[in-house]
């Protein structure tokens, strides 16, 4: 049997919902919360990156900005 929102099942049961019909939403809704779980973690994974680009142009616009006052300075 596929994973399943207990909760859920209980909760169409108690309402008189059919038993597969009520297992079958469980088992969806249950799929699409682990669906959620991964875009979660590759969204956590981007931001990673995201935050590195930021720090990577930061140190790079800081570097040409002390060289181009060196130039300037010694001119």
């Amino acid at each position: 049997m596929a994973l399943m929102m207990s909760s859920l099942y209980d909760a169409l049961r108690s309402a008189n919902v059919d038993d597969e019909k009520a297992r079958k939403a469980a088992e969806e809704v249950a799929n699409y919360e682990e669906k959620l779980n991964a875009f979660d973690k590759r969204f956590t994974t981007l931001d990673g990156r995201l935050n590195l680009l930021q720090w990577m142009l930061g140190f790079n616009l800081a570097a040409t900005v002390a060289i181009l006052f060196r130039l300037l300075v010694k001119s």
